[in-house]
């Protein structure tokens, strides 16, 4: 297969598109470089340098290509940046994502066309009563950044229907591993074992009881190649459905290094979910996926790559 993947310099995608790489599929990765970086580039794969925002080059570029499969990451990811400047969020993520749909439409090569798209589900669902939610719990948006994810997915649908391909849509809980950026506003996991290394103290926002999802990016990866030939016009949680506290990831981390100071505690910030975790089930039934990684393993080596 010819696969497009957006944001494929970046912690995720450069992942995916090493994992593509690796089973033999032709790779043209598309990135604007504002977040991602030339050393994640997969040297086989295709580069061009430039902004979803950009609908003339994104039609250049499909033209040119004429992808079997998009895979789309790219995207504004910070809660607290989509706070700052919720506009520009939703002019990448929302828009940019218009923009591939319609350039995909135009130049995809007919049948078995599929657009993958990364979600949120540690955002998308706010912070349910009850967790693990699956697939069927309604949306509650707490911030720009989650409701751009959902307008996101509303697009695909319509666009998909309009344009004549299929999609698959997936919500990712907090995702980890090696090259996630320790000097980033999200990434816990990363964030904490770049300061520990450094010797300083992370902070834990809150009380440290607030719990997240985490999976495994090798994992990640393994659910987008499944999905290239599984799952048809379908939205699907991919996480552990385990919650884990803050206070434990930094414990994790600590051990891991050695690191013997306490976190340093600060107020919630706005946008944060409180908990959060994700039934699987529907993708083990139609990609047979389930994560793979324990959660001690990920964190030594994310923690040894950093």
């Amino acid at each position: 297969m010819k696969i497009i993947v957006t944001g494929g310099a970046g912690f995720i995608a450069s992942n995916i598109v090493d994992l593509y790489v690796r089973k033999g599929h032709k790779v043209v990765v598309i990135d604007n470089l504002s977040t991602g970086f030339r050393k994640n580039l997969n040297p086989k794969a295709k580069f061009y340098k430039a902004d979803i925002d950009d609908l003339k080059e994104m039609d250049r570029i499909f033209r040119l290509e004429k992808p079997d499969v998009v895979n789309h990451h790219a995207a504004v990811a910070s809660v607290i940046e989509s706070i700052k400047d919720p506009i520009k969020t939703f002019e990448t993520n929302v828009i940019g994502t218009a923009n591939l749909l319609i350039s995909f439409g135009k130049y995809g090569p007919g049948k078995n066309k599929k657009f993958i798209f990364s979600s949120t589900g540690g955002a998308m669902y706010g912070s349910p009563k009850i967790i693990p939610v699956d697939e069927k719990t309604v949306p509650h948006p707490i911030s720009p950044y989650s409701l751009s994810k959902l307008l996101g997915e509303e697009t695909i649908k319509f666009y998909a229907r309009e344009l004549g391909f299929d999609y698959l849509i997936f919500r990712y809980a907090n995702v980890y591993g090696p090259r996630q950026n320790p000097k980033g506003e999200g990434g816990v996991v990363a964030i904490f074992s770049g300061l520990m290394k450094s010797g300083k103290r992370p902070t834990i926002f809150g009380d440290g009881t607030k719990v997240r999802d985490y999976v495994y990016v090798g994992d990640i990866a393994d659910a987008n190649a499944l999905g290239l030939t599984k799952g048809k016009n379908e939205i699907m949680n991919i996480g552990s459905g385990k919650p884990t506290s803050d206070k434990k990831i930094f414990d994790t981390v600590a051990k891991e290094l050695g690191f013997g100071l306490k976190p340093v505690y600060a107020p919630k910030r706005k946008g944060e979910v409180i908990k959060s975790a994700l039934h699987a089930h529907h993708a083990k039934k139609v990609l047979s996926w389930h994560p793979k990684t324990k959660l001690e393993e990920g964190i030594g080596k994310t923690v040894h790559s950093i």
